[in-house]
């Protein structure tokens, strides 16, 4: 179906309060209701840009959805005349900066704009009395700083501006915000270290953070983690889905039966098992760290075992040292561990027997030794899970059969002494014995007698083919060339 501009009289639902078309072929250009409280246009074709007087029509408390279009350009600054419930802008091909406007609706609960064209910075304006439990800015060119202001909104629930051009130090400052669940600052331009010693603050519900792809560095906090309690023990807590349901329906009035459901979904982009999943559904048990692809180094801590309720835990593609702790043996739930391309030493711990829902283990490329641990699943895995290990036997990576590991090579700028001061007391040694019977008589003469009497001493007989002339100095030629 083919929408007019709404302005064509031949479009009579002008009245409409509720519309919701989402889901379908819809294209051309973007149709408009007056006073509308629910909007949703998403999963359809439009291609045009936002009207710019969008928001003079659309109400207090409304829900507006215009995700997984082909709208282009600019959003409008109108949409901030309507204080509403939802916006949700994802998904297309808008550009330019975010509305310095757009993070001052008191109301607003929900900002989607993933997956846009979006550049410029985040708006650090917002305001003492936020509502915002939803900041979905990821997938876009957002540059610049990551904005203090927004430790305001005291009910922030899932933060992602992943895949942006942020650079900045880790924000410890959002330690106060304790509803924070998400937490996802990946492919971006954050430094430094994580650690957060002057913050008193703790994050009793986090059961995501994504940190991955960025340069941090330093030392992984471990005493920090076992203030997540999301990940150390859910087991009291029924799972529940992550969103927006501020109000199952919303009506016109106490009396009224125009009614229509305002919701709404978070989902995040997640490294899972190997692979980059779309977590559409995101219960509150699921519970995920992800530290890969930056610079942290010194060994992992003890404290990470402790989260028992740990279901991802990917580190790789960092510089850690030391041994893989044992206590990795306590997370029970665990079922994605990636610890490859480090510099862990030792041997795969024979606790990780105990982690009976693991089903995918990557270690390969570290400097691990020892035999794989036998009688577990471990053995089940393919060989690439310990490949890049030169001192790691046994299935499922080689036979049943130790590895002698070689001795270390040296590097050019490192001299063994002991190989060479051998080799020049042969050389010295050698040159002095030679140069004496070339060049000095007495040592000559001495020598063949000396000869002489241990060869006659071997063999008897021969003292009598030379007769007198055994105790000649030198050796009658004709004899040598019999």
């Amino acid at each position: 179906m083919l929408f007019g501009s709404r302005r064509n009289p031949a479009f009579p639902f002008s009245s409409y309060i509720t519309v919701d078309l989402h889901s379908n072929k819809l294209q051309g250009h973007f149709p408009l209701f007056f006073i509308s409280s629910y909007l949703d246009y998403s999963r359809n074709n439009f291609s045009s840009s936002i009207p710019t007087d969008i928001g003079d029509f659309i109400s207090t408390e409304s829900y507006l959805s215009l995700s997984s279009n082909n709208f282009h350009g600019a959003i409008p600054k109108s949409i901030c005349n309507a204080s509403g419930k939802v916006l949700d802008l994802s998904n297309n091909s808008l550009s330019g900066n975010i509305p310095q406007c757009l993070t001052q609706l008191p109301q607003l609960s929900v900002i989607d704009l993933k997956r846009n064209n979006l550049s410029g910075t985040i708006p650090d304006n917002f305001f003492n009395i936020c509502e915002l439990q939803t900041l979905d800015l990821s997938n876009n060119q957002i540059q610049g700083k990551f904005p203090k202001s927004l430790v305001n909104c005291s009910k922030l629930e899932v933060l992602n501006i992943g895949n942006n051009n942020i650079a900045d130090t880790f924000p410890c400052f959002l330690m106060s915000l304790s509803t924070l669940h998400i937490l996802v600052l990946r492919s971006n331009k954050f430094y430094g270290n994580i650690g957060c010693p002057k913050t008193s603050g703790t994050w009793p519900v986090l059961q995501i953070i994504d940190l991955a792809h960025n340069n941090f560095s330093g030392d992984m906090p471990g005493r920090m983690s076992l203030t997540w309690q999301a990940m150390v023990s859910n087991e009291d807590d029924s799972p529940t889905e992550l969103g927006f349901f501020g109000f199952s329906y919303q009506c016109e009035s106490q009396y009224s039966r125009i009614c229509y459901p305002v919701y709404y979904k978070d989902a995040i982009t997640a490294s899972i098992k190997g692979l980059e999943l779309d977590v559409v559904k995101i219960l509150t048990i699921f519970t995920l760290i992800d530290y890969s692809s930056n610079k942290f180094n010194g060994s992992i801590p003890e404290e990470i075992g402790e989260l028992k309720s740990l279901y991802v835990l990917n580190l790789s593609g960092n510089a850690f040292t030391g041994k893989i702790p044992s206590s990795f043996g306590k997370m029970r739930q665990l079922e994605s561990l990636d610890l490859s391309k480090n510099h862990l030493s030792g041997q795969i711990p024979p606790e990780f027997a105990n982690l009976n829902f693991l089903s995918h283990l990557n270690v390969s490329y570290n400097q691990l030794t020892g035999r794989i641990p036998t009688n577990t699943q471990l053995s089940t895995f393919p060989s690439t899970s310990f490949e890049g290990n030169k001192g790691l036997w046994g299935p499922p990576l080689t036979s049943d059969t130790a590895i002698v590991l070689p001795p270390p090579k040296l590097n050019g700028d490192e001299i063994d002494w002991n190989v060479i001061s051998a080799e020049i007391g042969f050389t010295c040694g050698f040159g002095i014995a030679v140069g004496s019977l070339l060049f000095c008589k007495r040592w000559s003469k001495w020598y063949y007698r000396a000869m002489f009497n241990i060869l006659f001493k071997i063999f008897p007989k021969l003292e009598h083919r030379f007769g007198n002339h055994r105790r000649h100095v030198y050796i009658n030629q004709r004899y040598w060339r019999r």
